[in-house]
């Protein structure tokens, strides 16, 4: 049995546990894409209880992929720990890190939206904690893999890609939980430690992911467009736009009153007039990005446009990107604003759907079981490949 079974149905599989040999963390982004849609369906329910049920639905089975996943992932470190460490040195594998405290995030967001109504108390309690372990993967992956990528890969600037934001935006994204948090907690010192702390993860996440596009449109300047297997990373440029601008949001909006508590009332306002003026300016910044992502994905549809988990990357940027303009039009009360951000939710969710049955499909014929990584090693090491055989 080797890695060339993995292109036979699912079904058809004699060793399943090659799912887990070949489970990779880019699988979190399936993660990633469903619970933003979740976190988006409830703006469409306009006191139509069925669509809240829906999208609670969607989050509880949300949750089960990411149980789901992070049990493959753990055994795939406990069974075959030296494959799994190979991940490391993969330039691209390695990125995909970042997808599994940006999946917890969605998890934790959708505690507090949907798990607060069922569980009461034990939904706060849960995400509450959840939060820290949010942030310590995030910190950790932010810093670790950007200097794995200094220290031991090869790297050129002519293959650089989007996915370099990667892990480095999950930083931003525990930030927005961060906000989100404190909404529901008494007005305490921890309370305050959480919202200050939000603002530096903002820091540690948003400034280095502007210099990674950056360099991005240097490398689309110099080098043209990305191959066809890669047209969709152009999308992820939205996620740290689109997170970076809903965090100052959430995070002026709720730290105001927090801050009032602690007689920073005036800090509390800036924050929250810096929210809602800088927001504008980050979505405009995304709206150019959004035009050329949509413009490099349009020039790769006129020829075979392969699928591959990638495609995840067309879901959760735009989500975040959409949460942050229907919060904006939520706290500016301008009624065209939360139009558009309804547009982009409807966009959304049909290329959801698009990436989800292609999902489906890809994990019945068993081909997306696949990890680049194990294959560079196993090339490398004639031996296990003559085992793995």
């Amino acid at each position: 049995m080797g890695i060339s079974i993995m292109k036979k149905p699912l079904y058809q599989l004699k060793q399943p546990q090659d799912i887990i040999r070949q489970f990779t963390p880019n699988w979190f982004a399936m993660v990633m894409g469903t619970g933003v849609v979740a976190l988006i369906l409830p703006e469409f329910a306009n006191g139509h209880q069925y669509v809240w049920q829906f999208a609670q639905y969607l989050w509880l089975f949300n949750t089960l992929l990411f149980t789901l996943f992070s049990v493959l992932y753990l055994l795939r470190w406990i069974i075959y720990p030296t494959e799994a460490k190979q991940i490391f040195k993969h330039p691209s594998m390695s990125l995909f890190l970042g997808t599994i405290p940006m999946g917890l995030a969605t998890i934790i967001n959708g505690l507090l939206k949907f798990g607060l109504p069922l569980y009461g108390d034990l939904a706060l309690n849960i995400a509450h904690f959840l939060w820290y372990v949010d942030v310590t993967l995030a910190v950790l992956i932010g810093i670790a893999v950007p200097f794995f990528m200094f220290s031991q890969q090869q790297h050129q600037l002519h293959s650089m890609t989007a996915m370099w934001l990667l892990p480095i935006v999950a930083c931003e994204v525990a930030a927005t939980s961060g906000g989100l948090l404190i909404h529901y907690l008494p007005a305490d010192t921890q309370s305050l430690a959480i919202l200050l702390g939000s603002y530096v993860l903002w820091g540690m996440s948003v400034l280095p992911a502007f210099a990674v596009l950056t360099i991005l449109m240097l490398r689309l300047a110099l080098h043209q467009l990305p191959a066809k297997e890669l047209a969709i990373t152009g999308w992820l440029a939205l996620g740290p736009i689109g997170t970076g601008a809903l965090a100052l949001l959430v995070l002026g909006a709720e730290g105001a009153p927090l801050l009032q508590h602690f007689g920073l009332g005036q800090l509390g306002e800036f924050l929250h007039m810096a929210g809602l003026f800088s927001s504008f300016i980050l979505l405009g910044f995304g709206l150019w990005w959004f035009a050329i992502a949509v413009l490099i994905t349009r020039s790769h549809l006129r020829t075979d446009l392969p699928f591959n988990l990638g495609w995840w990357g067309l879901t959760f940027p735009l989500g975040v990107f959409t949460l942050a303009v229907l919060n904006l039009a939520q706290q500016s009360q301008i009624g065209f604003i939360h139009s558009i951000g309804l547009g982009f939710a409807m966009l959304l969710i049909g290329l959801w759907l698009l990436v989800m049955f292609k999902t489906l499909q890809g994990m019945y014929r068993g081909n997306l079981f696949f990890s680049p990584c194990l294959k560079s090693f196993l090339e490398n090491h004639p031996v296990a490949l003559k085992n793995a055989d």
